[in-house]
């Protein structure tokens, strides 16, 4: 089931979206597993279907997902996980990036903190 956390400065599609990525990698969600329908999956998260349309519109181009007209939308598997390992951690970077900066973090301390190895020496 995806959480959504309403104190959270990001968008709540991209919460959807972190959520069902998550439950792909974890093996919750299947290549091929049927995604529930916007409609639904609106009805159960209790808000409005656009919001959900707009998450799954980003997870089809990212390649998380697959939606066949008629038919519905499928687990499309992890983008790009055979080729480059490192595209999902970059990506869940930028998404913590985001995040951080967003609670107040400056640019500065998170160079800082990379070029630091992520050792806080505070």
């Amino acid at each position: 089931m995806i959480n959504l956390d309403y104190r959270d400065a990001r968008p709540i599609y991209l919460q959807i979206c972190e959520g069902f990525r998550r439950q792909i990698l974890a093996g919750v969600l299947r290549e091929g597993d049927r995604m529930p329908s916007v409609r639904e999956l609106a009805t159960r998260l209790a808000i409005n279907p656009n919001t959900i349309q707009r998450a799954y519109r980003e997870l089809e181009q990212q390649g998380w997902m697959v939606s066949v007209p008629g038919k519905g939308s499928f687990v499309g598997g992890v983008p790009g996980n055979r080729e480059d390992p490192s595209r999902q951690l970059l990506q869940e970077f930028d998404d913590l990036c985001a995040r951080l900066t967003a609670l107040g973090v400056s640019r500065q301390t998170l160079i800082c903190r990379l070029e630091e190895g992520g050792n806080d020496h505070a």
